[in-house]
């Protein structure tokens, strides 16, 4: 797991740090790997030249040759977790296009030893600058993943994620240094990585649940959930789902990954569907179609065509009736659909 002061980093990275997993982020890349190419130059410059043979310029230099590697390594890593997280939708806030990732062209002065410190201060900028994009990619994928993990609870829904840790941890908490020579870069990224996994896992749980507009095309809502006013009869009556008002054929989608559990006619929802959403307990229903475009057993994607808006069964005009069930009882479909348009940025 990241320790508390590279995630702290994140919450606080630079608006060019931010950039790095943005739509600019291969030329951001290709002007980080080129100013890491300038550095690498620089340093076997400094080998060539005609310093003086003591030890402490030996070591200067080595420490160098040492650092420069680290930098190579550390970028892969970057490069690697950046590419993930861009497959994954995952988008740090936006930035004013200058200076990102502080990427300059590096222009070493000449004569003295002097040369050394300005290459090694280079260096480490950006060491601390890519541990800084690590983190910052670990913070836009833990707030993410925050979010729909909140929203899937508050409809009851358990999300089981997979562990950041495993085993006890502990200990004083000191905080880091970005100076640090032998910094864990491998166990950083690694932790980077089960961010990412957490949240991947976080927007699968989500595509199985029903929060997805279950209508495509022009339509209107035209009746809630609850007590109303029977149409037919004009009694008292629980109405158990909502109805959206639209032309009939209009397309009518999976709310939601799952299976379809029922297809067929059933009295009073006339042609009707139902989804059993894998992992939560819940069932969809969408009834009164005019044509059944799934079979029953057949596994659906959320967002899939399974029917046309019609008026078959118990209705006044074409229309979809779409309920969400839990364990067989009626929920009120609003809460997963209010959820759904709360989430719209992550779906």
């Amino acid at each position: 797991m990241l320790t508390n002061a590279l995630t702290a980093v994140g919450f606080f990275m630079s608006s060019d740090i931010a950039r790095l997993v943005s739509g600019r982020n291969e030329l951001l890349i290709s002007a980080y790997e080129e100013r890491i190419s300038e550095l690498r130059v620089a340093v076997d410059r400094l080998y060539s030249r005609n310093y003086a043979q003591t030890g402490d310029i030996n070591l200067q230099l080595q420490d160098l040759a040492h650092r420069q590697q680290e930098l190579v390594e550390q970028h892969q890593l970057v490069r690697a977790l950046a590419g993930r997280a861009r497959t994954l939708g995952i988008e740090p806030a936006a930035a004013e296009p200058d200076d990102a990732l502080n990427v300059g062209s590096y222009s070493p002065r000449t004569g003295d030893g002097s040369d050394i410190e300005q290459t090694a201060s280079a260096l480490q900028d950006m060491l601390v600058d890519s541990r800084r994009a690590m983190a910052g990619i670990a913070t836009a994928a833990t707030a993410q993943t925050d979010r729909i993990v909140e929203e899937l609870n508050g409809l009851g829904i358990n999300t089981v994620l997979p562990m950041e840790e495993t085993g006890g941890v502990g200990g004083p908490f000191i905080p880091a240094s970005w100076e640090e020579e032998d910094a864990d870069l491998v166990g950083d990224a690694n932790a980077v990585m089960s961010t990412l996994m957490r949240y991947e896992a976080a927007r699968q749980a989500l595509s199985a649940a029903p929060v997805h507009t279950p209508i495509s095309g022009s339509f209107r809502k035209s009746s809630n959930f609850g007590n109303r006013r029977d149409p037919f009869s004009g009694k008292s009556a629980f109405h158990a789902g909502i109805d959206f008002a639209a032309a009939t054929g209009t397309t009518i989608l999976g709310a939601g990954d799952g299976l379809v559990s029922f297809a067929g006619r059933r009295s009073g929802y006339g042609n009707v569907v139902e989804i059993a959403h894998t992992g939560t307990q819940l069932t969809t229903v969408y009834a009164h179609m005019s044509a059944i475009l799934v079979r029953e057993g057949q596994r659906v994607t959320t967002g899939s065509p399974i029917g046309k808006v019609g008026s078959t069964g118990r209705s006044t005009g074409p229309h979809l009736h779409f309920e969400v069930r839990r364990d067989g009882k009626p929920m009120n479909p609003k809460q997963f659909l209010d959820a759904g348009l709360r989430l719209s940025q992550v779906i």
